[in-house]
């Protein structure tokens, strides 16, 4: 029956190709163009002049929202002045949140995608195998990312599709290698968009980490692929986004005795699996997304393509169908590792696939003056269609069973918002499961800020979020099936309160996050890498602080982040993490030729306190608790060099510059150690043409 409803709702929408920009737009102002765009919680072309603070969270991460907006406060880069802007959509797609594209040349060295989304990661040694964010507000607890949540930061999704306006077409290359040829890490990046006509633009990415490593079993082969489209015209907004990502990972199981690294070379030192075992994991992401905007009255300018008037309603139509599989190979599952073995014994060949088909329609309202006060609300209704399957072990090594099932769910969506003036807002949106597989969960978020002008140093933001969800836990909590592992987990509902606060002092190169979350029912892989389910509260708090310190041409730059969990037995945090670089910049100057070279030269350091960070099962690809080690107070130590000359930035760095002269404790997961020293360099190239 729900099938027949999805198809009856299908024909009724699609023909009408309703929806646009959203109404709740102010006009359009000038800000700086390497800036982080401030949007407004009720504001489209607010989101594009720098006059209103960016949402602290919405598809961006926090630490790369942050991370944007002090860049762009600290420089000015002129090497994109013919792309007009790049956004991506908010949570619910109905509103535009410009980005900058990535041209900074301050610490171009740090070339890792992954820290982009968050400061600091903890990952197997090997950069493109799975990871999670030490922070613990940077970790996406979306019950549909179980799967796949720990290669999330280098996937494209629905979540964080990019949308770019150019007037010419622009093609990006970067690439960065390390290593030897047999030990290579390689990242290539191919990026290109061009409008047909102001109004319409095409445009793909292709991201690809290759990395065999130094130890044994530890390569990583990641491939993600992004296509996208958008059509911004007078009245109708229509996005178009595909996405393929594959992941392959060598599975090491861990090293036999964290001694052997003073006793070994790398590629000699030994590890729980080995060739016998032949364990790898495969994980697939796939999906497709369109989102059509009717708005009428609607009109945009006619050379940027910027929105200067929307109307007082707007029909929204959102559809997605998201697809992921996840597969374990082990050619000897009778190896000591595992502890059971449930379907065979010769060879392992778990698979698990998960698929979630979403539509929605909505509509917006917005009233009052579009300058000085705004106000507006907007509700719909989505439907959502899970697919779950697996293959369960039976009640012999001969009886396996393969389950699929099938579950849906309606939900109403809404949001709230008020504008008064560019300087002070509120917004709240919510969703509400009334109907099917999580009927009776919801989720609330709010958001108010303000801003401050100083006489002489820009503006300062001052932002306050909040949240309170409670949600059904991922599927694959409640039930799993594989060679060496099943559970049935009757678990309840989990409950989250989040509050942060923030201040943003861009031309100041400052920072400061205040968060606090209350987690009821907290749900997490135990000592025994099975789900388990704390009964009872759990607290967590965090306190962030970046800034950069110039003197004449030196920069000491500064993140620090504190956290403290109320139970570490469930939730284990390292109480600090701090990252700093201390580089000298300048800028050459060719009189001869009239030329300039940017110059970065330099050192940072990243460290955190001891703490029991999760260990790793290969079997499940899960990261889960463990006390039997506690890592951290080993300093990774890197130096670079920078040099930008016009549109081509190059980077050389000495990467784990002090592995083997300050202890072998190079860890950020127990017993998978990081790569030892070696040479790095990358490159990035622009063309318009």
């Amino acid at each position: 029956m729900m099938r027949h409803w999805l198809v009856y709702m299908t024909l009724l929408i699609m023909p009408l190709t309703l929806t646009a920009q959203e109404p709740d737009t102010v006009p359009l102002k000038k800000g700086r163009p390497a800036e982080l765009s401030k949007p407004a919680p009720d504001s489209t072309a607010a989101r594009m002049t720098g006059n209103q603070p960016a949402a602290p969270s919405d598809n961006i991460p926090e630490a790369a929202a942050v991370r944007q907006r002090l860049l762009a406060g600290r420089e000015r880069d002129t090497t994109y002045p013919k792309v007009s802007r790049q956004w991506t959509l908010s949570a619910d797609y109905t509103t535009e949140i410009d980005l900058p594209l990535d041209t900074a040349f301050a610490l171009f060295n740090r070339y890792r995608i992954t820290d982009r989304n968050s400061d600091f990661n903890a990952f197997l040694g090997n950069y493109g195998l799975p990871l999670y964010q030490i922070n613990f507000f940077d970790r996406d607890w979306n019950p549909d990312r179980f799967l796949n949540s720990y290669y999330l930061p280098f996937m494209y999704t629905p979540d964080n599709t990019l949308f770019i306006n150019t007037h010419v077409p622009f093609t990006e290359l970067k690439w960065s290698n390390a290593g030897g040829r047999s030990k290579a890490e390689q990242t290539f990046r191919v990026r290109h968009s061009q409008n047909i006509n102001r109004f319409l633009n095409f445009g793909l990415i292709f991201d690809i980490v290759y990395s065999f490593g130094q130890y044994s079993f530890q390569k990583a082969v990641d491939k993600n692929f992004l296509l996208h489209g958008s059509y911004n015209g007078n009245a109708y907004t229509g996005y178009f986004s595909a996405g393929i990502n594959n992941h392959e990972s060598e599975e090491s199981g861990g090293l036999v005795n964290k001694d052997d690294l003073s006793r070994y070379t790398p590629e000699n030192t030994p590890f729980v699996l080995n060739d016998l075992n032949n364990a790898r994991s495969r994980v697939n992401n796939r999906y497709i997304m369109l989102v059509q905007r009717y708005s009428p009255g609607g009109k945009r300018d006619t050379v940027t393509g910027d929105i200067m008037k929307t109307g007082p309603i707007t029909f929204s139509y959102v559809g997605s169908y998201e697809w992921n599989k996840r597969r374990y190979l082990d050619d000897y599952p009778m190896s000591a590792f595992y502890d059971t073995v449930m379907i065979d014994r010769n060879v392992t060949e778990d698979s698990l696939h998960q698929g979630l088909l979403s539509n929605t329609i909505r509509v917006d309202f917005a009233a009052g003056s579009t300058g000085r006060f705004r106000i507006g609300a907007g509700a719909g209704v989505r439907s959502e269609l899970r697919s779950f399957g697996q293959v369960m072990p039976g009640d012999s090594l001969t009886k396996q069973d393969t389950v699929n099932r099938n579950m849906n769910s309606l939900v109403l969506t809404g949001k709230v918002f008020n504008n008064i003036g560019t300087k002070f807002g509120w917004s709240a949106s919510g969703d509400l499961w009334f109907q099917g597989y999580r009927a009776g969960d919801f989720t609330v978020d709010g958001r108010i800020y303000k801003d401050f002008a100083t006489p002489k140093k820009g503006t300062i933001t001052w932002d306050a979020t909040g949240s309170l969800a409670s949600y059904t836990p991922s599927f694959w909590y409640f039930t799993w099936g594989s060679n060496n592992f099943a559970w049935q987990l009757d678990h309840d509902r989990e409950f989250r309160l989040t509050a942060g606060s923030s201040l943003n002092w861009p031309n100041r190169n400052m920072n400061l996050r205040f968060n606090y979350a209350l987690v009821d029912n907290f749900i997490y892989m135990g000592s025994d890498a099975i789900p388990a389910q704390h009964e009872g509260a759990l607290s967590v708090l965090s306190l962030s602080v970046r800034k950069d310190l110039i003197f004449w041409k030196m920069h000491f730059d500064n993140t620090v982040l504190l956290q403290q969990s109320s139970n570490n037995d469930v939730l284990s945090l390292p109480l600090a993490t701090a990252r700093s670089a201390l580089f000298f910049d300048h800028l050459f100057k060719f009189a001869a030729t009239g030329g300039e070279m940017n110059f970065q030269v330099g050192g940072e350091a990243i460290i955190h306190t001891q703490y029991n960070a999760m260990n790793y099962m290969p079997a499940t690809g899960r990261y889960f608790n463990q006390s039997e080690s506690e890592i951290g107070n080993y300093p990774f130590i890197n130096v670079f060099l920078n040099l930008k000359i016009k549109r081509t930035r190059i980077f050389l760095m000495v990467d784990h510059l002090n592995s083997g002269w300050t202890g072998y404790e190079y860890f950020l997961v127990p017993n998978y150690p990081l790569n030892i020293r070696m040479f790095r360099y990358g490159i990035a190239w622009t063309f318009y043409d």
